[in-house]
This record gives structure tokens, sequence and C-alpha cells, in this order.
């Protein structure tokens, strides 16, 4: 885990929980920008949970907002397949 990667947030009992940006991007779309992170913790089904918010990258202190619509799922949903994808093209050729 990359030291850079790493932001943490207090909710709302109080605790600090560690979050990894896995990544960012812009959508030539919506003209927004967005993060993808994780806590590392796992689901029922045993998968990594994964979040995103819309961010403005020249903020300080960063700001994460909620996705507003069904189209902005639809982008991130569309490039974690791709990048799920790609990684199972890459585990399948070791």
């Amino acid at each position: 885990m990359n030291k850079e990667n790493i932001f943490k947030v207090i909710d709302n009992d109080g605790k600090e929980i560690e979050f990894e940006v896995l990544f960012t991007f812009e959508s030539n779309e919506t003209k927004k920008n967005y993060m993808v992170y994780t806590d590392n913790s796992k689901d029922e089904e045993g998968n990594i949970r994964v979040f995103a918010s819309v961010f403005n990258p020249s903020d300080e202190p960063l700001e994460l907002l909620p996705i507003e619509t069904e189209r902005e799922w639809k982008i991130i949903e569309t490039i974690l397949k791709s990048i799920q994808e790609e990684n199972k093209k890459k585990e399948n050729k070791s």
C-alpha cells in the first residue's frame, strides 16, 4: 500500500477509517473528477468493498461529494468492469 494513496476519515462515531485510493479519473461526459477507493473490508460474499465519490483535485482539504446520477454510476461501473477484465487477463497469462 503506497502511503501517498491513503487518506483518513472520521466516521459519525468518531472512529478513524483509513481508505486507499484505487484510481481517479475525469469524465469527458460529465466534466467531473471521480475517485474510486476502498477501506479493504469485505462484503458478505468475500468481495472487497469499493466506494466512489466526486472530488475537486484542487480542493484543500479534500472534500468527497456523492455521485448524483445513474449515468455517473454507469460510467464508474464500466471502468471498474474494464479494470477487472484486464486484471483477469493478466492473471490468466501468469
